[in-house]
């Protein structure tokens, strides 16, 4: 039985066996809200700890975008967190790029250690540019890149961008080799399963209403039949504790993406547009991301909005969007698939680690970058518990601005914003302009 909105990962996941409900009163060590990726490998390093684990989640496992992002991995961020910048101090900035770096391997390792059958590629990721000022911008991200730590970064100039994309429209691109991607709902669907096994309790359609804490340092969280009573609480709801204004800080938004799926290509078709079969995402406002499926499709996403909007009605501007990278796919080319759902965006572009109590945990705003992150993401609040893990207070220290009043705000404050980023961005290409015809 599959619970995620149709896509098409639920067309390719296997079948998984449904959770019922929380009913009654019952106890565990550690209680998680959320059966996304966080959620799921918080559940079973704890499990592997000897730990009793009770996943809340309020539809199915891997109903949020961990079962429908991009499936892109990569440990970078939507930001790169730089030294001085938004009042980083450089401590907390070498263990976010630690931990990022930490992010890849650790998904790889969950992969390889517990047998799951997701797609994994991890053929590098494409950071590209489409306009003639990107070739700067790339070059500055690749240089924070390097002083960060990231190894093997590779600048592609026009020939080996052509040898790399069946686009004409890319201008400049950065190869990261330590990158790839998966899909996403075989993955978070593998995780439960694992989890499971090691004796994680999981209740679907079992939604978080609120916790308090009780005598002898015990959380209780409320549900609508029943109750669990914890030594520690996660939250790991991300956008859809924040739609439910339900978000442990005022921190994030939830954001609306789309991802859309074309026919099958046939293996020549889909080998010429990336033939290093590596994940790409280029460097506009609300990025666009896309790579190949095994079944020879292109996956494309992108568009960022606070609005619900029909994913099948997002077909068109993503269609207009992947064929101005790739003008050479066929004219009658269908969309088979349209699909889409909030990610948890901040205002700096920073996850958000914190405490709301000694033992009550909480991350939030990946801000569209979260797969690698996510399972690193549960793999340290996992150690927090366990007292394995030190550095969750460091980095609980990034600074993060509130959204004011975000479940009544929202929609203007994400319009206010995009606006505001559109005009630096067409201001940004004036200047350029201006500067090369003062240089000619």
């Amino acid at each position: 039985m599959i619970r995620t909105p149709h896509c098409w990962y639920t067309d390719t996941a296997p079948l998984v066996e449904a959770y019922p409900p929380l009913e009654g009163e019952v106890e565990a060590d550690v209680c998680i809200v959320g059966a996304g990726i966080t959620g799921c490998v918080a559940a079973l390093r704890l499990a592997q700890k000897g730990l009793s684990v009770r996943v809340l989640e309020a539809q199915g496992i891997g109903f949020g975008m961990s079962g429908r992002d991009g499936g892109q991995v990569m440990g970078t961020y939507a930001a790169a967190p730089m030294p001085g910048e938004g009042g980083l101090d450089p401590e907390v900035c070498r263990v976010l790029w630690e931990l990022g770096h930490e992010a890849v391997s650790t998904t790889q390792a969950l992969i390889s250690e517990q047998g799951i059958d997701c797609d994994l590629v991890m053929n590098g990721h494409l950071r590209v540019g489409t306009k003639p000022r990107h070739a700067e911008a790339l070059k500055a991200l690749a240089r924070q890149w390097e002083a960060a730590g990231l190894t093997g970064l590779e600048w592609l100039d026009r020939s080996a961008i052509e040898k790399a994309l069946g686009s004409r429209a890319v201008g400049a691109a950065v190869r990261d080799p330590n990158a790839g991607h998966l899909n996403p709902l075989k993955y978070t669907l593998g995780l439960a399963r694992a989890a499971a096994a090691k004796g994680v309790v999981f209740h679907e359609n079992t939604p978080y209403l609120r916790h308090g804490t009780k005598k002898a340092d015990h959380v209780v969280v409320t549900t609508p039949r029943g109750s669990v009573r914890a030594r520690w609480l996660i939250l790991a709801g991300h956008a859809f504790l924040a739609e439910r204004g339900q978000a442990p800080a005022p921190t994030a938004l939830p954001v609306n993406t789309f991802v859309v799926a074309t026919e099958p290509l046939g293996e020549e078709k889909a080998k010429a547009l990336i033939p290093g079969n590596e994940g790409v995402m280029d460097l506009a406002i609300a990025p666009h991301h896309f790579r190949r499926t095994p079944d020879h499709r292109l996956l494309f996403g992108g568009i960022a909005t606070y609005a619900r909007i029909d994913p099948f009605n997002m077909r068109y501007p993503l269609l207009e969007a992947m064929k101005g990278f790739f003008p050479s796919l066929p004219k009658d080319m269908r969309i088979t698939h349209a699909w889409g759902g909030p990610v948890s965006v901040t205002r700096n572009r920073l996850p958000h680690f914190g405490r709301i109590e000694r033992n009550v945990l909480f991350v939030q705003g990946f801000s569209g970058q979260s797969v690698a992150l996510a399972s690193q993401a549960g793999a340290m609040m996992a150690g927090v518990v366990t007292e394995t893990e030190s550095r969750f207070d460091v980095v609980a220290r990034v600074p993060h601005k509130p959204f004011p009043m975000p479940d009544r705000l929202g929609a203007p404050t994400v319009l206010l914003g995009m606006a505001r980023l559109w005009f630096q961005d067409i201001k940004a290409d004036r200047d350029y302009k201006r500067a090369q015809r003062a240089a000619a």
